[in-house]
């Protein structure tokens, strides 16, 4: 035993941590919405595709928020297209609305974008514990 067979060994317990660094499964913080929240959503299997529900929110000064957003799916469907880039549908909960949206997952971060119509929009969360 070499090694090469040390190296081996290093990858094969390295690499399922190396693949969910760019996974967005987790815990994931949103940018504030027009009133200072932030929610916290859980991103996790849902059949063959990916879903993201919001499990808290927080006001401007970190302390928890009741709002009817709690609980609400906002991301539906996201399937993998290419590497870390992700395609389905987003729910703006401002607006009632759900539209085609994107997913590009960077390490820590995770991009968010839609349109309906003309009107498009972005948001980038971070991953939290």
């Amino acid at each position: 035993m070499g090694k090469p067979f040390f190296v081996a060994l290093m990858l094969a317990v390295a690499a399922p941590e190396m693949s969910f660094a760019d996974s967005p499964r987790g815990l994931w913080k949103t940018e504030p919405d027009d009133k200072g929240q932030i929610g916290i959503v859980s991103v996790a299997p849902c059949g063959k595709a990916l879903c993201g529900t919001i499990t808290k929110a927080y006001d401007k000064q970190s302390k928890p928020v009741s709002t009817p957003n709690v609980g609400k799916r906002i991301l539906f469907d996201m399937v993998e297209t290419k590497p870390g880039f992700y395609e389905g549908r987003v729910l703006i909960p401002k607006f009632n609305r759900t539209l085609e949206g994107k997913m590009l997952v960077q390490g820590a971060k995770m991009k968010l974008s839609g349109c309906v119509k003309a009107v498009c929009g972005k948001q980038t969360w971070t991953r939290t514990n």
